[in-house]
């Protein structure tokens, strides 16, 4: 290899390595699939592997990196969403059997000691969020983003960041209102 590729694949692994935990946390947000998420990550590090000579030295390489996979989880939502539905034969046929496996109970010990702290109801309101509000949300509220970085990843004004975070969280306070009540969270 000349030296070029190996002093840029030093500089890449710097910058960019220490991201693929957030990486990966925020696509599997996005996708709310194991394997999207890391097919999502991988096309995100090919990327901005192939496209590191364009980075800035210095700058938010985390926030480089959450823009190049938000905008390869849209066009891959594109594509998919143009396409008709296609079902596996095989994958329906082993379902069966997956699905009578699933009947015993888990020992996953990471599984018992986050299952009550985001449960399905949780998920399933933030799944319900629009895309654009689920995506500033999750970048302010779960990855601690500051405005600025977010609007930088997304290309979108900060005011519209502001205001998709608080119409989101709006939508999710809705959502969520009924569960916390049955919880005793509320005092009505």
């Amino acid at each position: 290899m000349s030296k070029n590729i190996i002093s840029k694949q030093e500089a890449f692994n710097e910058e960019i390595i220490p991201h693929l935990d957030s990486l990966y946390n925020f696509a599997i947000r996005l996708t709310a699939d194991e394997s999207d998420a890391e097919d999502l990550v991988q096309d995100t590090i090919v990327k901005a592997f192939r496209f590191f000579d364009s980075y800035e030295k210095g700058t938010n390489a985390k926030a480089w990196l959450f823009r190049i996979l938000k905008n390869s989880f849209i066009n891959n939502y594109r594509k998919n969403a143009k396409k008709p539905q296609q079902v596996d034969y095989d994958e329906v046929s082993s379902y069966y059997e997956s699905v009578r496996a699933e009947r015993t109970d888990t020992t996953d010990l990471e599984h018992l000691i986050f299952r009550d702290m985001m449960d399905d109801n949780f998920s399933k309101a933030l799944a319900k969020l629009p895309e654009d509000f689920r995506t500033v949300v999750l970048l302010c509220d779960v990855d601690g983003f500051t405005y600025e970085e977010i609007s930088n990843m997304l290309d979108v004004p900060i005011g519209t960041i502001r205001s998709r975070l608080h119409r989101g969280r709006n939508l999710l306070k809705t959502e969520l209102y009924e569960y916390a009540k049955k919880r005793g969270y509320t005092d009505d």
